[in-house]
C-alpha cells in the first residue's frame, strides 16, 4: 500500500478516536465524592443506629418474643434444628438466636458473667453478660428484623450489633449492681447464641428482681 494511503488511513483513526472522546465526555456526568455519596447510601453512623434500633425495637422484640429458658434448653435437648425453627432467627446457615426470659437465683459475678442457678436446669451453665465486655451478636441477631441485606458491607453489620451491645450497657449495665444481687432472684430477659444446650449466656435487655 502506498504512503498517501496509510496516511488517509491514519488521518481518519485519528479522528475516529477524537469523535468517540467527544461522545464520551458528552455522555458522562462527573460528580464530586461528596455528590456521589449523597447519591447513594448514607455513611453509616453505629451511634445513630443504635438510638434508632435498640430501644424502640429491638427491646419490645425479645421482651415480646422471649421464651422460658428452661423451655428451650428442652428444646434444643430434644431437637437443635427444630428448637431453632421454632424459637430462634439466623442469617443464613449460622447459629440460631434466641430471645429468653430467665429466672433464677444470681450467683457470684466472675470474668465479666452472672452465674444464674435456674431450677430444672442443674446440669446447665447459664450465664449473663455484665460487663464491662458485653460480645456476640446475639441482640443483633434474636429479634429476627435485622440482616445483612440492609447495610452495605459485613463490617457496617458487624458494627451495628457492636452498637447495640454498647446501647444495652449504657441502659441495663450501668445501674446494676451484681454484687447487690448475689444470693437474689432475678428475672432476665435477654437474647441468646448458644453453645451448647447446656451453656446458655444471655446478652440482657433488662434485669429485674423477680416477683
Amino acid at each position: 500500500m502506498s504512503g498517501p494511503t496509510w496516511l488517509t488511513l491514519g488521518r481518519g483513526c485519528a479522528a475516529a478516536l477524537v469523535l468517540l472522546a467527544l461522545a464520551i465526555g458528552l455522555s458522562t456526568t462527573y460528580r464530586s465524592p461528596d455528590a456521589a455519596r449523597a447519591a447513594g447510601k448514607p455513611t453509616f453512623r453505629p451511634a445513630t443506629y443504635a438510638k434508632q434500633t435498640y430501644e424502640p425495637k429491638v427491646v419490645p422484640a425479645i421482651k415480646k418474643n422471649a421464651v422460658a429458658v428452661t423451655t428451650l434448653h428442652k428444646a434444643i435437648t430434644a431437637d437443635a434444628a427444630a428448637a431453632g425453627k421454632r424459637y430462634g432467627h439466623r442469617s443464613g446457615t449460622g447459629p440460631y438466636s434466641y430471645a429468653v426470659t430467665v429466672t433464677g437465683t444470681a450467683g457470684s459475678a466472675r470474668g465479666g458473667l452472672l452465674r444464674v442457678a435456674v431450677p430444672g436446669l442443674d446440669k446447665a451453665r447459664v450465664s449473663v453478660q455484665i460487663g464491662p465486655a458485653v460480645n456476640g451478636t446475639a441482640l443483633r441477631d434474636a429479634p429476627g428484623f435485622i440482616s445483612f441485606g440492609q447495610f452495605t458491607n459485613q463490617v457496617e453489620y458487624a458494627d451495628a450489633a457492636t452498637a447495640l451491645n454498647a446501647a444495652m450497657k449504657a441502659d441495663v449495665l450501668e445501674s446494676f449492681d451484681a454484687a447487690g444481687a448475689k444470693g437474689k432472684k432475678v428475672t432476665v430477659v435477654g437474647a441468646v447464641t448458644p453453645l451448647t444446650a447446656d451453656v446458655l449466656t444471655v446478652t440482657p435487655v433488662s434485669i429485674e428482681p423477680a416477683s
